[in-house]
């Protein structure tokens, strides 16, 4: 074993000490990020290549900072992506509803298919429809202006500055311009019950930005304000997606009633098969 893979094994003892969800990999990630190396190409660094700097990361982690702040960037889908203080941590699980609203662009009879992102943040969403679907026009809207400006940063990036337009302003009025015109709407808001707070781990509590995470006491505040907002900007036929809290699938498909114009309202599952968001269209005429 060389000097960094022993280092690799100390800092994963420490970080697993720490309560830290997934010790090893993060040990692993950190080594790579500070080297310039993948993490497959740990076992190539030098003994005299071996960069202190490494233990300045792993302490920060031992105090549940985010990894993805420590490393300035996070990975979604087939993206890099950067972050760091003032914006969500794309999480894993949402990749699951972005595949589901690639897969309903696919299926539609739509050219240039019009998608809306409620509450971009970090842009991981909205870009990743751009890039995978190749013809269609993403908004997203933001109502932070830190979080936005990593928003504008990761577009920037993209090289789907052309085909995503970032916008600064309340999910729940944002967009007056498309109403009745949205092919799909998607968005991974608030939903965190205020009472869970003691609950949920430092790296999200303490460090994703508050309106990210608090909904209300039971999570479902900005859910409910959503469903008006999907009939509003959706055209009919439209779908729309949801991600929710994995405890809240027995309560959110109420919110979307057929007597409110809603159609086809089904909980899907993320990979540790909870409920994960919820998906629904709007009916094709107005009853």
């Amino acid at each position: 074993m060389n000097l960094l893979l022993d280092e690799v094994a100390r800092a994963t003892l420490r970080l697993a000490e720490a309560g830290v969800a997934s010790p090893r990999t993060d040990a692993e990630e950190l080594a790579a990020f500070v080297h310039g190396v993948r993490r497959g190409e740990l076992h190539t660094v030098a003994d005299t290549d071996f960069d202190a700097r490494y233990w300045e990361c792993v302490s920060r982690r031992e105090a549940r900072e985010p990894l993805q702040h420590i490393t300035g960037r996070a990975y979604f889908r087939y993206l890099e992506l950067q972050v760091g203080p003032g914006v969500f941590v794309p999480r894993p699980e949402t990749e699951i509803m972005v595949d589901w609203a690639i897969e309903t662009l696919r299926a539609m009879d739509v050219a240039d298919p019009l998608v809306v992102d409620l509450g971009a943040g970090s842009g991981a969403i909205a870009i990743s429809i751009a890039q995978e679907v190749p013809r269609s026009r993403v908004h997203t809207v933001e109502i932070d202006p830190v979080a936005l400006e990593w928003t504008r940063r990761n577009i920037d990036a993209s090289g789907h500055a052309d085909r995503v337009t970032p916008h600064r302003g309340d999910m729940r009025t944002a967009l007056p311009e498309l109403n009745g015109r949205v092919d799909l709407l998607i968005s991974n808001p608030p939903y965190v019950p205020i009472r869970e707070a003691d609950a949920i781990p430092p790296e999200v509590r303490n460090y994703d930005p508050a309106p990210a995470l608090w909904s209300g006491e039971d999570g479902l505040d900005m859910i409910r304000d959503l469903e008006a907002v999907g009939r509003r900007l959706l055209r009919p036929g439209g779908a729309m997606a949801v991600e929710h809290h994995d405890g809240q699938g027995i309560d959110i498909p109420w919110l979307f009633p057929e007597d409110k114009g809603w159609r086809d309202v089904l909980n899907r599952k993320d990979l540790a098969r909870r409920d994960r968001f919820v998906v629904m269209r709007r009916a094709d005429h107005e009853d």
